[in-house]
């Protein structure tokens, strides 16, 4: 069932930024191999925005190797933290969830997790299973095993209490609430972003204070975006998306900065280290790193989408961006033909999900970002009319026709 403990911790610290500590993970694993007993990995995931990126799906797939390897993983949905809001990384205190959105959120978040992890070696569960129940003199036994000081260690409290920005009480809760978790799920392992250091190691410390094992903490680096500076975000547009489409996905991947490369097989996929050192060798012995980024985006659009649909996105990009010719099995757009101009396309451009709004249309049509039929479309031709089979491409990776 398990491959030896030493095996396993090549595979699970790949990529990873800190594991605290080595040294406990390693006696966990010898444990577990022994009695052949799967530890249990914690991932707490705040249901405030639940389009999943790349960057997201970094400790997802670590937590999937580490499924492969034949341990359990527990995703902590926190829908009842979710009221309150992590304040990490934020200058002021996030606006509480309602019930509703928070599950609505959570269902899309369990839709898209699954992309990635084994559903048989998952659980999904809510803190508000246990966190609603504490009684008030519970819940001030818990305050008592930290101290303001140490709370206003945090690197964005300090900075608000710095600046005059207020803190509410509750915000303090929100690290001594998500250590309850680990508690709760006697949590082995429990995996997050750098940005959430300090609310993991709370988890330890309270773990140590009741008595129990202390949870590993894993801290998976952030990954920068397609700009290959900021780390991925959906609100920057640098960005990969796990449910984009697998021609969008692929030609996004093709994107990413080759200084990068390595890190996206090192975060982005599930290949064995030995694999990713030969591929650091090639590199370095001045392979074309665009050879290498077709592997790259094969493997990450067939990890999302499988060997079908990633065969026709490498066709379709090597039609689209290699040879510039416009691809045969792109999206059409039903229109009535000889009536309708490019201005009486967009609603349906923007119900088919093709644009967001008239705005970023005619934004795009302005920095010459969309072509009809090869060539560049401008404000002056929006009261163009549309005929049969004419194409447009919109940015660099869309591509759409029109037909009656």
């Amino acid at each position: 069932m398990f491959l030896k403990p030493a095996e396993q911790l090549e595979i699970i610290q790949k990529g990873a930024n800190t594991i605290v500590d080595k040294d406990e993970l390693l006696a966990k694993l010898q444990r577990s191999y022994e009695q052949q007993k799967p530890l249990t990995i914690k991932l707490g995931l705040d249901p405030s925005a639940p389009d999943i990126h790349l960057g997201h799906a970094v400790v997802l797939r670590k937590i999937k190797q580490m499924q492969d390897l034949g341990h359990h993983a527990v995703i902590l949905i926190g829908d009842f933290t979710g009221r309150i809001g992590d304040p990490t990384g934020k200058v002021k205190g996030r606006v509480a969830l309602s019930d509703e959105v928070v599950k609505e959120n959570a269902k899309t978040y369990c839709e898209q997790i699954f992309k990635v992890l084994h559903k048989d070696k998952t659980t999904v569960r809510f803190n508000s299973e246990w966190l609603s129940r504490l009684s008030f003199e519970e819940v001030i036994k818990l305050a008592a095993t930290t101290s303001v000081a140490r709370i206003l260690e945090r690197d964005d409290f300090q900075k608000r209490y710095k600046d005059g920005v207020p803190i509410g009480i509750h915000e303090f809760f929100y690290p001594l609430m998500q250590a309850y978790d680990s508690v709760e799920l006697n949590a082995d392992i429990e995996l997050g972003g750098t940005d959430q250091t300090f609310n993991i190691l709370m988890g330890r410390t309270l773990q140590k204070h009741l008595g129990l094992e202390k949870q590993i903490a894993i801290f998976m680096p952030l990954l920068e975006g397609l700009d290959g500076i900021e780390k991925m975000s959906k609100s920057l547009g640098n960005y990969i998306g796990v449910n984009e489409a697998p021609e969008v996905m692929f030609k996004k991947v093709m994107e990413v900065p080759d200084q990068l490369i390595i890190k996206y097989f090192e975060l982005a996929t599930d290949v064995h280290p030995k694999i990713i050192s030969n591929i650091t060798e090639r590199i370095e012995h001045g392979e074309n790193p665009r050879d290498i980024k077709l592997e790259l985006a094969a493997l990450i659009t067939s990890l999302y989408h499988g060997d079908e649909a990633t065969k026709e996105a490498k066709h379709y990009f090597e039609i689209a961006f290699q040879k510039k010719q416009i691809p045969n099995n792109i999206p059409t757009v039903l229109i009535e033909i000889g009536k309708e101009t490019v201005l009486d396309s967009i609603p349906s451009l923007i119900q088919q999900e093709f644009i967001k709004s008239k705005s970023e249309f005619i934004r795009l049509v302005k920095q010459n970002g969309v072509s009809l039929n090869g060539e560049k479309l401008s404000v002056d031709e929006m009261d163009r009319i549309l005929m049969n089979d004419d194409v447009f491409q919109i940015g660099k990776k869309r591509f759409l026709k029109f037909q009656k």
